[in-house]
C-alpha cells in the first residue's frame, strides 16, 4: 500500500471503530442493579438472538427503517451446535448474504468467548489469504476494542501489549491469529493454549477451484497442517462458504467422513427465503432474475452447474424460421408442473416445427416458474400466433387431470375457442436418458433455435437448462424435456425412423437460414 492508502485505510479503521462505539454507548441503556445486570448477562448467555440483537445493533438495525432484523433459525440452530459441542469439525455451507462471516467470525466467537466458563480460548481465522484472514478477523478485533456493552458486562478487552493487527490476545487471555491459505500454522499457540476454535472462510474462489491440483493441496493442508493446529483433534474445526464448485476445498471438507454439514439456500425445501426476517420472495426472484440460473444456482441454492457437461456451447445454433406453412408438422408440447413455487419445476410450451429434410426448429419456447392459468395463456398466444395453420398440441397425461382441464375451458370460453390438447400416454422411461439422446442432434446442427425469439425469456430458461443439463444435477429441465417430447411427436407423425445423417457442412446447408 502507498503511504497515502495507508492513511485513508486507518481513518476508515478508525471510523469504523468510531460507529461501533457510538451504536453501542450504554449512556442510554436502563440502569441496572448488580443483580438486574448479572441476570440479563445470564439470559444473553442462553439466548443467541437476544445476544445478537444487544451487542450488535449496528449489524442488526436497519439503518434506513430503524428495523431489527432477527437471526435466521439457521443461525440460531448453528449457534447452539457450536456452543455444545467442545469437539466439532462441521461444515456450514450457506448461501451468499446470509451472513456466514459475521456469525462465525464475530458473533458466535464472541457468544463463545462471554460465557461464564469461556468456551473460547485461541482462534484462528483462516481465508484465501493473510491479507483476507486478516481483514476478517479485524471485525472482532474492532468489536473487542470499541464495543462498549461487551465491555461494559466483560471487562476492558484490549490489552496493552499483544494488540496488532492479524494477531492480538485480549486482557484476560484469549488469542486471536490470521493465516492465509495455505500458510504454516505450525506450532500456534498462546501459552499452554493451543487452538480451539478454528474457522476457514471462504478458502475457495473461481480460479482455485479451475486447478484441480491446487485444490486437492489445499484440500490435504486443511486436514494435515490446520487440523494438527488443535490439541489433538480436540476444539471446534469449522469451515464455511458457499458451494461455488463442486471441485473446490469446501466441497473436499464437507465429503469427508466425520464432518457435519448443514446447508442453507437462499429458499427452504418449502420454496420460501431461508432468512424470511431480511429477505422477501420478490427480493430474491429479482436477484434471481437479474443474475441468471446458472449464477444464482452457484451463489445462492449452493448447487454448481458445470456449464456444457451434456450440451455445449457450441451445440445450441440459431437461426431462421420457414414460412409456418412450410413445415411437415408442427407440434405444441407442454411439460407442466402444478406447484408455482420458486423451487417447484418449470412449466415449458414448445412450438417446435420439422422442415421437409429432417430438421427441427424451436419456433417458441415458454418456460418459467409460474401458474396454471398463465401457462394455458402461451396456447392462446401460440394459437394466435400460428393463425389457421395445423398445430398438434400434447401435454403429458398425468397432468390432464380436472384442475388443468378447467384452466383450459374456462380460457376456451373467455376467447371464444378451445385448444384441442390432446394427452401424450406414453410411457417416457428415464427423463435424464431422453434429454440426453438428443444431444447428438443439436450437434449436428439438427435442432435449430429461432434467432428473432434468442432474447426472449423462454429461449433463455430453453439455452441454460440445456447447458446445465448434468446426470445428478438438481438443476431444472423442464423446457429440454418439452422439446426432446415435441420432437419424439414429430418423429412419430412424420414416420421418420432415423434422423437424416448430413456429413457436409452445417453452414452450406443453411444458407438460407442464417
Amino acid at each position: 500500500m502507498t503511504p497515502t492508502e495507508k492513511k485513508k485505510a486507518l481513518e476508515q479503521w478508525q471510523q469504523h471503530k468510531s460507529d461501533i462505539a457510538l451504536a453501542t454507548a450504554t449512556d442510554g441503556v436502563k440502569k441496572e442493579t448488580p443483580t438486574q445486570k448479572n441476570s440479563r448477562i445470564a439470559r444473553l448467555r442462553r439466548d443467541y438472538n437476544a445476544f445478537v440483537e444487544y451487542y450488535f445493533p449496528h449489524y442488526v438495525v436497519n439503518p434506513q427503517t430503524g428495523k431489527t432484523v432477527k437471526c435466521a433459525p439457521f443461525h440460531i440452530k448453528a449457534a447452539k451446535k457450536i456452543l455444545n459441542n467442545q469437539n466439532l469439525k462441521a461444515a456450514f455451507v450457506w448461501a451468499r448474504g446470509h451472513a456466514k462471516s459475521t456469525h462465525m467470525d464475530i458473533f458466535i466467537p464472541l457468544w463463545l468467548l462471554s460465557q461464564e466458563r469461556p468456551a473460547l480460548h485461541t482462534m484462528v481465522l483462516v481465508s484465501k489469504s493473510e491479507d483476507m484472514a486478516r481483514t476478517l478477523l479485524s471485525d472482532i478485533q474492532a468489536e473487542l476494542e470499541s464495543n462498549q456493552r461487551f465491555i461494559d458486562d466483560f471487562g476492558l478487552q484490549r490489552s496493552d501489549g499483544d494488540w496488532q493487527d492479524g494477531e492480538f490476545v485480549t486482557k484476560q487471555g484469549a488469542a486471536f491469529f490470521a493465516r492465509g491459505r495455505g500458510q504454516s500454522p505450525r506450532g500456534l499457540r498462546y501459552k499452554s493454549n493451543r487452538p480451539d476454535y478454528i474457522v476457514i472462510d471462504d478458502i475457495d474462489d473461481d480460479e482455485l477451484c479451475r486447478n484441480e491440483k491446487r485444490v486437492s493441496d489445499t484440500i490435504k493442508w486443511v486436514k494435515e497442517a490446520l487440523f494438527g493446529a488443535l490439541d489433538g483433534g480436540r476444539g471446534r474445526f469449522i469451515i464455511v462458504g458457499n458451494l461455488i464448485a463442486k471441485n473446490s476445498v469446501l466441497q473436499g471438507i464437507k465429503d469427508t467422513p466425520g464432518v457435519e454439514t448443514v446447508q442453507v439456500n437462499a429458499y427452504d425445501k418449502d420454496g420460501k427465503p431461508s432468512w424470511a426476517d431480511k429477505y422477501t420472495p420478490q427480493e430474491i426472484a429479482e436477484a434471481r432474475k437479474f443474475m441468471g440460473e446458472r449464477s444464482f444456482q452457484k451463489e445462492m441454492m449452493n448447487n454448481p452447474i458445470i456449464d456444457g457437461s451434456v450440451f455445449k456451447l457450441s451445440d445450441i445454433h440459431y437461426g431462421k424460421m420457414l414460412p409456418l406453412n412450410k413445415y411437415r408438422q408442427l407440434v405444441c408440447y407442454t411439460d407442466p408442473s402444478f406447484k408455482s413455487s420458486a423451487t417447484a419445476d418449470y412449466k415449458a410450451t414448445a412450438l417446435v416445427g420439422v422442415t421437409s429434410d429432417g430438421y427441427f426448429h424451436i419456433i417458441k419456447m415458454y418456460a418459467a416458474q409460474t401458474t396454471v392459468a398463465e401457462m394455458v395463456a402461451w396456447h392462446y398466444n401460440i394459437d394466435k400466433f400460428v393463425g389457421g395453420v395445423p398445430v398438434l398440441y400434447y401435454i403429458e397425461a398425468n397432468f390432464m387431470q380436472d384442475l388443468m382441464l378447467d384452466e383450459f375451458t374456462k380460457a376456451g370460453e373467455q376467447c371464444g375457442k378451445q385448444i384441442p390438447i390432446t394427452g401424450d400416454k406414453r410411457q417416457k422411461g428415464d427423463k435424464f436418458a431422453r434429454i440426453e439422446a438428443m444431444q447428438p442432434l443439436f450437434e449436428r446442427g439438427l435442432v435449430i433455435l429461432n434467432e428473432k425469439e434468442k432474447d426472449f425469456s423462454g429461449m433463455k430458461v430453453l439455452e441454460e437448462q440445456l447447458l446445465m443439463f448434468a446426470h445428478g444435477s438438481r438443476a431444472h429441465d423442464d423446457a429440454p424435456d418439452a422439446v426432446e417430447s415435441a420432437i419424439w411427436q414429430l418423429n412419430r407423425y412424420s414416420r421418420q425412423e432415423k434422423f437424416p445423417v448430413i456429413m457436409h457442412s452445417r453452414k452450406e446447408q443453411h444458407k438460407n437460414w442464417y
